[in-house]
């Protein structure tokens, strides 16, 4: 089912039956006679190879697991295109819970998005669960009782690639940073990192979003001479600053391009040639195990590509949501989201995963390095894994976080 609304395309996709126009009376303990979930994200901008319809699927993937149905009712995913823009993705969340008795809202693709979500749904007291998104702020300062952050985050990706680059000598750094929400985060979480390893942070420019020159920024970068050029951006606008990083000779003349949020697709879609030696953090990678190669030939079969951490993240969030919902017996947000919070996360994404009280799910980060062409054996065989990160180790604390909801936490 197709509806518009505020400019943004919205396609309904459900699990075994039709979607009402308005929810129903209370079922058994299921608001509408359906647990209902949306899958809120950009799908046509810079960031859809990122998530976009991958998350869709991926979020089809766990309803299926599921067997389409918990307590008794069924599950129906929703899907719209946020198009990047608070203000519509907004729009959206709003019309799904009051008009459309939707439950749970996740994915969240665009850090601005996700947080200006997440605090509306804090009003409404519903449940969500950023995938896509990265700034740490989300179960940081701008916390809520029902805000919950799954695949990554910025203090994550700074300690792992942050870390790693700077105690291997790059101990110079500058840069290239997205200019919003989570730009300013992955900045300031990397140039933490960097400062603790004795490094020094020599300056930084910020770019637009969704920009396509970056000759002006990159000369800057140049021009600082600084070891490693940090690049605190994502998708296109990362894809585009390295492959404009190659014309001016950057890596060629001694400095190193720190990939700060890059995932599967991106360096897929860049190629080998160009990607080749880059070393970036990510949270699953699909060639990790049997189990991650099972769970990469099912999205493969289903989207013809492989899943990035993002999609299997996405998996894992609905996947735990459901769980939630069957063993709190209703869709009641309280309920719900009491056994989000004691539930342990074990499935294909993450084995003993914690969720923290402020709603961060901490699980283990993995540090690679892109391979080159010649080491590559099959078209998605990109990374080389070069160490684990503790999941205690890539996440803050309740405490450290600066969540106000568990400030005092130990």
């Amino acid at each position: 089912m197709i509806r518009t609304i505020g400019g943004a395309l919205l396609a309904a996709a459900c699990a075994g039956a039709a979607l009402s126009a308005a929810p129903a009376a209370a079922q058994g303990g299921f608001s509408g006679g359906a647990v209902r979930i949306g899958i809120l994200n950009d799908q046509s901008g810079l960031y859809a190879e990122f998530g976009g319809q991958g998350s869709v699927e991926a979020a089809r993937l766990a309803v299926a697991d599921m067997g389409g149905t918990v307590g008794g009712v069924p599950i129906e995913i929703l899907t719209a295109d946020h198009q990047n823009k608070p203000d519509i993705a907004s729009a959206i969340a709003r019309q799904w819970y009051d008009r459309d008795g939707v439950d749970a809202i996740m994915e969240l693709t665009t850090s601005s998005v996700a947080l200006a979500v997440q605090g509306l749904s804090k009003e409404k007291k519903r449940i969500t669960i950023t995938t896509g998104a990265a700034s740490s702020d989300l179960t940081g300062k701008a916390c809520t009782p029902y805000g919950y952050h799954w695949a990554y985050d910025t203090r994550a990706l700074a300690v792992g690639t942050g870390g790693a680059l700077t105690r291997a000598g790059g101990d110079t750094w500058f840069f290239l940073t997205a200019d919003y929400a989570f730009g300013s985060a992955l900045e300031a979480d990397t140039s933490r990192v960097v400062t603790a390893n004795n490094g020094k942070v020599l300056g930084s420019v910020r770019h637009p979003l969704s920009n396509q020159d970056f000759s002006s920024f990159l000369l800057q970068a140049q021009g600082s001479k600084a070891k490693v050029i940090g690049l605190a951006n994502a998708g296109l606008d990362t894809s585009n600053a390295i492959k404009q990083a190659a014309e001016y000779g950057i890596v060629e003349g001694g400095q190193k391009l720190a990939a700060l949020l890059f995932t599967l697709s991106e360096v897929h879609g860049l190629g080998l040639k160009v990607a080749q030696g880059l070393t970036l953090t990510e949270g699953w990678y699909w060639d990790a195990n049997d189990e991650t190669r099972a769970f990469g030939a099912r999205f493969m079969k289903r989207t013809g590509r492989m899943p990035n951490m993002i999609q299997a993240g996405t998996y894992s969030a609905v996947l735990s949501y459901l769980k939630a919902v069957k063993a709190a017996g209703t869709d009641e947000t309280e309920a719900v989201n009491a056994k989000l919070k004691a539930l342990p996360v074990d499935d294909v994404f993450a084995h003993g995963g914690v969720v923290q009280p402020n709603g961060r799910m901490v699980h283990d980060m993995y540090l690679f390095e892109v391979k080159k062409p010649a080491e590559s054996k099959g078209e998605w065989d990109l990374y080389r894994q070069i160490s684990t990160i503790p999941g205690r180790e890539a996440y803050a604390s309740p405490a450290e976080s600066g969540c106000p909801l568990t400030a005092a936490a130990k």
